[in-house]
């Protein structure tokens, strides 16, 4: 069978004659899940077969195995635990691509924030997460001292060299709010690279989208609720996007009545108290996660003005002052179209 195509070209019609040009293969869904950066991570892609579709998932998990290597800070092997083994001011440790990347995003967004969102916090985290254990407050007198090693300005970038400077001993920096956006950034990139591009990576709630699914407009995700026990508060229909969701709904601890969450506060080196879920899209992952984060922390009035001031993101947030239920949404939120999920449930949804 011949086809004719035509194409017109200053005012003059030209026909191309194409010789049975052959139909592509049918994409079949494959999905895939494993462990990760200690989180469940989930792909779910389009292939025309079984073995690229194996192939690809395959290189997209031991890409995020690789990232783990370089970014954890529970990994004493870690790069990132490395790079702050070296911290004394004037000494400059050279670092990977992905460690630059991940440190020059975080220190950027650390500017725009006040500190809000700092790297630098880990020693206060830790402090957090052993009080989230024990259900007690960290003694005013730890968190002091915690408190003395945290501040974004105590990073140095050195571009020049790519190098990074960390100027006090016994700093610890935390990548969780950032990390595992970078990571299904990579997962995705590398889907790509083995010639999958309909695909969706999910990373404990950190979700990366590229193209849709055949014959859909998009994937169906489902906004976090704000209650653990609750179905999604809504769903939307999403591709080539990344969204992310921040919150306390599944950590958090009660000591004396009072309700902390796993996020703190880099500047006052607290556990928020806002009990809160903010979710938020963005073009990537890395940015995605590093803002549902700095939102959460900057409240709904300064993380809004964030995310209006940050082209091609939106937030959606839901919070409960005192008990009662408030809905805020950014102005570009509307752009992307709800959805009704199908009978089997959304592709995924984003986990505080």
């Amino acid at each position: 069978m011949l086809r004719v195509a035509s194409l017109a070209l200053g005012g003059i019609l030209i026909a191309t004659i194409a010789a049975g040009a052959p139909e592509p293969p049918a994409l079949e869904r494959f999905e895939f899940s494993g462990v990760e950066m200690a989180v469940p991570v989930k792909i779910v892609l389009y292939a025309s077969d079984k073995a690229i579709a194996e192939s690809a998932a395959e290189a997209a998990f031991r890409r995020m195995r690789e990232l783990n290597e370089i970014l954890s800070d529970y990994d004493a092997a870690s790069e990132l635990r490395r790079l702050c083994d070296t911290a004394v001011e004037g000494r400059a440790a050279a670092v990977s691509d992905e460690l630059w990347r991940v440190l020059s995003c975080a220190q950027s967004l650390s500017e725009r924030t006040g500190g809000a969102f700092d790297v630098t916090v880990g020693p206060v985290v830790r402090l957090w997460r052993r009080a989230r254990r024990r259900e007690q407050m960290p003694s005013p007198e730890r968190l002091e001292v915690a408190r003395q090693l945290v501040g974004y300005r105590l990073v140095r970038l050195h571009p020049e060299r790519r190098a990074v400077e960390l100027l006090k001993p016994g700093m610890r920096l935390d990548l969780g709010g950032i990390a595992k956006g970078y990571a299904v950034d990579e997962a995705l990139d590398t889907l790509r690279k083995h010639g999958v591009d309909r695909a969706l990576v999910d990373a404990g709630g950190d979700i990366r989208l590229g193209g849709p699914p055949p014959d859909s407009p998009g994937w169906i995700i489902g906004v976090a609720a704000l209650e653990a026990d609750a179905p999604p508060s809504r769903y939307l229909w999403l591709a080539d996007r990344a969204i992310a969701t921040s919150g306390d709904t599944w950590q958090y601890v009660e000591i004396e009545g009072k309700r902390y969450s796993h996020l703190v506060d880099p500047r006052t080196g607290l556990g928020l108290t806002d009990h809160s879920s903010v979710t938020v899209i963005a073009p990537d992952g890395i940015t995605a996660d590093a803002l549902a984060s700095a939102v959460s922390v900057l409240g709904p009035e300064e993380g809004l003005k964030l995310i209006e001031n940050t082209p091609d993101t939106a937030a959606f947030i839901v919070r409960a002052p005192g008990g009662n239920v408030e809905v805020l949404e950014s102005s570009r939120w509307e752009e992307f179209p709800v959805a009704q999920p199908k009978a089997n449930g959304p592709a995924c949804s984003p986990t505080p």
